[in-house]
């Protein structure tokens, strides 16, 4: 579905990312680790076209992204950015209605499906009772369900996300996580997340990419990204694995002793 092929990412002469080989395949979930500044957002915007590589190239199914017009990079691929647009002038209806904009055909606006694939993005983000509620006038948690719902009814082949839980509060976390997770399991598609909760990351995470911010990355299964050894050179911190139940939690390590349940 989505493939890096030796992709380099710089920046101001930094190298952040040297030689990446990714697949990412339909039914997974990528979760993208690391510390502030190693490149996560930076990649995350080479992988959706939206920047160039410094080396290497980005494959939509065999197809260079560079080469399709933005509107059939659209049609496969859905981007969640950190920034977020606060003076748009319409209702959270609206906002998520633009993310049926690459599949519309017609000039006369949404047909019947294109409004009930936005109704239900809009339940599903708990955003229904706040459909007419002017945007500019939402929380950031709100914004950022709303941002969400966008996302949901574009139905990308593939989802990426930087840091998609950011403002939500934990019961509008799992949500979004478990649909994510429904969409890759039962329709095929694909999702790439930057994420900081490492709970979360095992949890709703197959595969793992960790970027250490010197070029150099690691990436494959979440059990073998996931460990104490790895986590400490990601972070530059020491962070212990504990188990709860079939749960694994990360805690990290208090200065001068052990991590403490």
């Amino acid at each position: 579905m989505l493939h890096a092929e030796a992709v380099d990412v710089r920046i101001d002469g930094r190298v952040l990312v040297r030689g990446l080989d990714l697949l990412v395949a339909s039914g997974e979930r990528w979760g993208v680790l690391g510390r502030n500044g190693a490149g996560k957002s930076t990649l995350l915007h080479v992988l959706a076209g939206l920047r160039s590589a410094d080396g290497g190239r980005v494959l939509i199914n065999g197809e260079p992204v560079a080469a399709m017009p933005r509107r059939q990079v659209a049609r496969h691929i859905g981007v969640l950015l950190q920034e977020e647009t606060r003076d748009y002038w319409g209702s959270a209806h609206d906002y998520a209605t633009l993310g049926r904009y690459p599949h519309q055909r017609g000039l006369f606006g949404p047909a019947q499906r294109d409004r009930e694939i936005v109704e239900g993005a809009l339940v599903a983000m708990d955003l229904d009772a706040l459909a007419n509620r002017a945007y500019r006038s939402l929380s950031g948690g709100e914004r950022q369900r709303a941002r969400l719902a966008a996302l949901f009814a574009q139905q990308p082949a593939c989802y990426l996300c930087d840091e998609p839980l950011q403002q939500l509060d934990l019961p509008h976390q799992v949500a979004f996580l478990e649909w994510i997770s429904s969409e890759t399991r039962h329709r095929g598609r694909a999702c790439v997340m930057v994420l900081h909760d490492l709970v979360l990351a095992h949890r709703y995470c197959d595969r793992l990419l960790l970027l250490f911010g010197d070029g150099s990355y690691s990436e494959g299964s979440r059990d073998d990204m996931m460990t104490e050894e790895n986590l400490r050179r990601l972070y530059g911190f020491p962070v212990q694995v504990r188990m709860i139940g079939e749960d694994s939690v990360f805690l990290p390590v208090r200065p001068g002793g052990e991590a403490k349940l």
